[in-house]
Protein backbone atom coordinates (compact mmCIF):
# COMPACT_ATOMS: atom_id res chain seq x y z
CA UNK A 1 0.00 0.00 0.00
CA UNK A 2 2.91 2.34 0.76
CA UNK A 3 6.20 2.06 -1.08
CA UNK A 4 9.20 4.27 -0.26
CA UNK A 5 12.24 4.74 -2.50
CA UNK A 6 15.35 6.63 -1.38
CA UNK A 7 17.80 8.37 -3.69
CA UNK A 8 20.61 10.92 -3.58
CA UNK A 9 23.34 8.96 -1.85
CA UNK A 10 26.89 8.84 -3.13
CA UNK A 11 30.56 9.38 -2.38
CA UNK A 12 31.68 12.77 -1.04
CA UNK A 13 34.71 14.27 0.67
CA UNK A 14 34.56 15.16 4.35
CA UNK A 15 32.97 18.58 4.72
CA UNK A 16 30.81 18.11 1.64
CA UNK A 17 27.04 17.97 1.30
CA UNK A 18 24.35 15.61 0.02
CA UNK A 19 20.59 15.83 -0.22
CA UNK A 20 18.67 12.59 0.18
CA UNK A 21 15.16 12.17 -1.19
CA UNK A 22 12.42 9.66 -0.42
CA UNK A 23 9.51 9.26 -2.83
CA UNK A 24 6.26 7.56 -1.84
CA UNK A 25 3.78 5.72 -4.01
CA UNK A 26 0.48 4.09 -3.08
CA UNK A 27 -0.72 6.55 -0.42
CA UNK A 28 -0.35 10.20 0.45
CA UNK A 29 2.02 10.77 3.36
CA UNK A 30 0.17 13.86 4.61
CA UNK A 31 -1.02 12.08 7.76
CA UNK A 32 2.19 10.16 8.44
CA UNK A 33 5.18 10.84 10.63
CA UNK A 34 8.41 10.26 8.71
CA UNK A 35 11.95 9.44 9.68
CA UNK A 36 15.47 8.87 8.43
CA UNK A 37 17.50 6.07 9.96
CA UNK A 38 20.92 4.71 9.05
CA UNK A 39 22.99 1.57 9.42
CA UNK A 40 26.77 1.31 9.13
CA UNK A 41 28.55 -2.03 8.53
CA UNK A 42 28.63 -4.06 11.72
CA UNK A 43 26.42 -1.55 13.53
CA UNK A 44 22.78 -1.45 14.60
CA UNK A 45 20.33 0.69 12.69
CA UNK A 46 20.01 4.07 14.40
CA UNK A 47 17.61 6.99 14.30
CA UNK A 48 18.92 10.08 12.49
CA UNK A 49 16.00 12.50 12.09
CA UNK A 50 12.22 12.54 12.35
CA UNK A 51 9.35 14.85 11.40
CA UNK A 52 5.68 14.75 12.34
CA UNK A 53 2.71 14.83 9.98
CA UNK A 54 2.57 18.62 9.48
CA UNK A 55 6.29 19.34 9.77
CA UNK A 56 5.81 21.34 12.96
CA UNK A 57 8.01 19.09 15.07
CA UNK A 58 11.38 17.58 14.25
CA UNK A 59 13.90 15.53 16.17
CA UNK A 60 17.56 14.72 15.49
CA UNK A 61 20.28 12.45 16.70
CA UNK A 62 22.64 14.60 18.77
CA UNK A 63 25.64 14.04 16.51
CA UNK A 64 23.86 15.46 13.44
CA UNK A 65 22.18 18.50 15.03
CA UNK A 66 23.17 21.67 13.22
CA UNK A 67 24.41 19.70 10.21
CA UNK A 68 21.35 17.78 8.95
CA UNK A 69 17.88 19.12 8.18
CA UNK A 70 14.80 16.97 7.63
CA UNK A 71 11.91 18.35 5.59
CA UNK A 72 8.87 17.21 3.66
CA UNK A 73 6.87 18.33 0.65
CA UNK A 74 3.24 17.22 0.88
CA UNK A 75 2.42 18.32 -2.68
CA UNK A 76 5.15 16.06 -4.07
CA UNK A 77 4.60 13.35 -1.46
CA UNK A 78 8.31 13.35 -0.66
CA UNK A 79 10.71 13.46 2.28
CA UNK A 80 14.19 15.01 2.24
CA UNK A 81 17.35 15.04 4.31
CA UNK A 82 19.84 17.84 3.67
CA UNK A 83 23.24 16.77 5.00
CA UNK A 84 26.00 19.37 5.37
CA UNK A 85 29.49 19.23 6.86
CA UNK A 86 29.58 15.48 6.35
CA UNK A 87 32.02 13.42 8.38
CA UNK A 88 33.46 9.94 7.75
CA UNK A 89 31.39 8.64 10.67
CA UNK A 90 28.25 9.54 8.71
CA UNK A 91 29.03 6.74 6.27
CA UNK A 92 26.09 4.32 6.26
CA UNK A 93 23.06 3.10 4.35
CA UNK A 94 20.27 5.62 4.94
CA UNK A 95 16.63 4.52 5.07
CA UNK A 96 13.41 6.49 5.10
CA UNK A 97 10.44 5.20 7.08
CA UNK A 98 6.81 6.12 7.75
CA UNK A 99 4.15 5.55 10.39
CA UNK A 100 0.55 6.77 10.53
CA UNK A 101 0.55 9.74 12.92
CA UNK A 102 -2.60 8.56 14.69
CA UNK A 103 -0.77 5.47 15.86
CA UNK A 104 1.82 7.41 17.88
CA UNK A 105 0.23 10.74 18.84
CA UNK A 106 -0.39 13.97 16.91
CA UNK A 107 2.90 15.76 17.62
CA UNK A 108 5.38 12.90 17.84
CA UNK A 109 8.45 13.14 15.59
CA UNK A 110 10.51 10.46 17.32
CA UNK A 111 8.73 7.11 17.54
CA UNK A 112 10.63 3.97 18.47
CA UNK A 113 12.01 2.18 15.41
CA UNK A 114 9.54 -0.68 15.77
CA UNK A 115 6.62 1.73 15.35
CA UNK A 116 7.54 2.50 11.73
CA UNK A 117 5.43 0.37 9.41
CA UNK A 118 6.89 1.26 6.00
CA UNK A 119 10.53 1.30 4.93
CA UNK A 120 12.53 2.14 1.82
CA UNK A 121 15.32 0.00 0.40
CA UNK A 122 18.10 2.36 1.51
CA UNK A 123 20.68 4.54 -0.23
CA UNK A 124 24.43 4.40 0.41
CA UNK A 125 26.26 7.47 1.73
CA UNK A 126 30.06 7.26 1.83
CA UNK A 127 32.18 10.10 3.22
CA UNK A 128 35.92 9.93 2.56
CA UNK A 129 38.57 11.64 4.68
Amino acid sequence: QVQLVESGGGLVQAGGSLRLSCACSGRTLASYAMGWLRQAPGKEREFVAGINWNGGNTNYKDSVKGRFTISRDHAKNMLFLQMNSLKPEDTAVYYCAAVFQGKIGPTSAYPPSYEYDYWGQGTQVTVSS
